[in-house]
């Protein structure tokens, strides 16, 4: 049984605030300096409402999609296992990086894919879905890794002069092996659960 704690730490993982740094300051290179934090807490804000959407939607959309447990557990898995992969290796350019035109980003792509971004959706399901009774608690563990990455996004542009690209680069490679054992960990359970039905 996962404790808010550890799930919250998972989530903080996967919404990957760290390694998102250099690409807010990217996308927000044309907004006016004195706007910028003001577009960090908006896209913060849209980010947790979709992924508040896929905590309490979920669970239907699952039952819609006739979707068993162990196959998200399994998929659940093998996306966070990719996503872990890509921070562990990344390619010369984020798998995530989009173009920013000129003008304030709007919703695509600082809240969708970089905040809520694919991993962090299917977690947030994952967690809700093996346990839906644990509501409150998954709520709980979703706001608290939500308000961390918001402190870490909010602080962008210090941190990225603070730790530079080699520093940013580090951590998120250490963020990457440990939710590759968190992925591989994922999938063995679902296996596990399926081979006994």
């Amino acid at each position: 049984m996962l404790s808010v704690a550890s799930a919250a730490l998972l989530l903080f993982f996967v919404m990957d605030p760290l390694g998102n740094v250099p690409l807010f300051m990217a996308a927000l290179k044309n907004v006016a300096h004195e706007r910028q934090r003001i577009v960090i807490l908006r896209e913060l804000v849209i980010a947790l409402a979709v992924l508040l959407g896929f905590l309490f939607g979920g669970p239907r959309l699952l039952e819609l999609l006739h979707v068993s447990g162990t196959a998200l557990t399994v998929a659940g898995g093998v996306v966070l296992l990719l996503i872990a992969l890509r921070m562990v290796f990344p390619s010369g350019d984020h798998s995530l990086g989009e173009e920013v035109a000129a003008g304030e980003p709007f919703v695509v792509p600082l809240a969708i894919p970089y905040i809520a971004g694919p991993s962090a959706m299917a977690t947030v399901l994952l967690l809700t879905s093996r346990e839906p009774d644990r509501w409150p608690a998954w709520l709980l563990a979703l706001v608290l890794a939500w308000a961390a990455t918001g402190i870490v996004l909010f602080f962008a542009p210090t941190l990225g002069r603070v730790l530079g690209s080699r520093g940013l680069l580090a951590v998120e490679r250490l963020m990457g092996m440990l939710l590759v054992v968190v992925a591989v960990e994922m999938v063995m359970s679902g296996l596990r659960a399926y081979l006994r039905t």
